[in-house]
């Protein structure tokens, strides 16, 4: 079977994911991109310029593979002569009418829309996550009561009825490739691999790690993770406060480095105030890191629940910060003991994409199927 990706913003988390699935599908990929700058602006028109790319394109596709970064009416629209039935599957990596936003930003309804109309013309919307999709279909009402009048909200029965959560792969077993080096530490290294944003809150990481400071207790830092042109003004100042207890500062783009850096961290701490799916802290849990995480977002989805209060090791899932800094402070004593590491590669191993990849493929062919099965009906009434 033929698939058309197209990806506006193909880069980071979306980049790796589609390379993911397509270097493990069965099916032939043909994908459409652009660069991953400028947000707002590649979910307003970016449809333009993937449209013409694809009208250039020669030869036939059964389905199409649309990110949530993709205007899709406006692309089917223009590319209605010549593609304008090809059965669509609308990947929901993220959205951008839930997540928190910093106090001197407004919600850009505009784009909300967009997302909201590519949700409709979709033949199958897929989400990374139940949190996910639970909390944007929550969030539709208030989107469509802001408008004056016909405002369908009776409609959002058909987005429930195509919509289904699809967890995605992550590439984990290619982290078995590199050594477990946390029993080579001195003393305990903590990992922050999450991007470095608002909506990660850096803050209240940096507030836990300056208490384990002040109380003196003895740790390192490895500071990965994506970064942009703007980033919170906590890890300057970390810089400066933990220079010599910091073994990495910055993205890093090779894997290989990433990995080693993973398998160096003896805990993964999270603070996060919201989380689609997580993909970089899984990463880091596969490869031994002890999680310590907000018993909410994604993390008691992904997590089994015989994880959640393990016996006899240290807790994983946190209420309050206060929870979280008895736990992280009581691993950095040795008075809690770490999961072990063949135990976290258990919980997860399901989501490498060599297991994930079946689901994808079979769906693909069942989307291309029902949408040419519907095209055939109509066609037999026209004639």
């Amino acid at each position: 079977m033929r698939v058309l990706a197209l990806d506006p913003y193909h880069g980071g988390s979306y980049r790796a994911f589609l390379e993911g699935l397509i270097a493990h599908s069965r099916h032939e990929w043909t994908v459409l991109s652009l660069p991953d700058r400028f947000p707002s602006w590649r979910l307003q028109g970016g449809a333009v310029t993937l449209a013409r790319k694809a009208l250039a394109l020669e030869g036939d596709f059964d389905v199409v593979f649309a990110s949530d970064m993709l205007n899709l009416p406006l692309w089917l629209a223009l590319v209605r002569n010549r593609w304008g039935r090809l059965p669509t599957v609308l990947y929901m990596h993220r959205n951008p009418l839930t997540p928190p936003l910093e106090p001197s930003r407004e919600r850009a309804w505009e784009l909300a829309h967009i997302v909201y109309t590519s949700l409709l013309v979709a033949d199958a919307v897929w989400f990374n996550s139940r949190y996910h999709h639970q909390e944007l279909l929550s969030a539709l009402p208030e989107l469509l009561g802001r408008f004056p009048d016909f405002n369908h909200l009776g409609e959002l029965g058909e987005i429930v009825r195509k919509s289904r959560v699809v967890y995605p792969g992550m590439p984990l077993r290619q982290h078995d490739r590199f050594p477990d080096t946390r029993h080579l530490n001195d003393v305990p290294v903590i990992l922050w691999n999450q991007r470095w944003q608002y909506d990660k809150n850096p803050d209240a990481f940096w507030g836990l790690i300056n208490r384990l400071f002040d109380a003196g207790l003895k740790f390192r830092l490895i500071l990965a993770g994506q970064h942009f042109e703007y980033q919170p003004e906590g890890f300057e100042l970390a810089w400066r406060r933990y220079g010599d207890r910091i073994l990495h500062y910055g993205y890093v783009e090779d894997f290989a480095e990433y990995s080693r850096l993973l398998h160096r961290s003896d805990v993964i701490l999270s603070t996060a105030r919201h989380e689609f799916f997580g993909v970089a802290v899984w990463e880091a849990v596969y490869c031994g890191a002890h999680p310590v995480l907000p018993n909410r977002l994604t993390y008691p989805e992904i997590l089994p629940h015989r994880l959640h209060r393990p016996l006899l090791h240290a807790p994983v899932l946190y209420e309050t910060e206060e929870e979280a800094f008895q736990i992280v402070s009581g691993m950095l004593r040795g008075e809690e003991r770490p999961l072990p590491r063949a135990t976290l590669q258990e919980a997860l191993r399901a989501f490498d994409w060599s297991e994930r990849i079946r689901e994808f493929d079979t769906l693909l062919e069942e989307v291309a199927s029902q949408r040419a099965a519907v095209s055939y009906e109509g066609d037999m009434e026209r004639l």
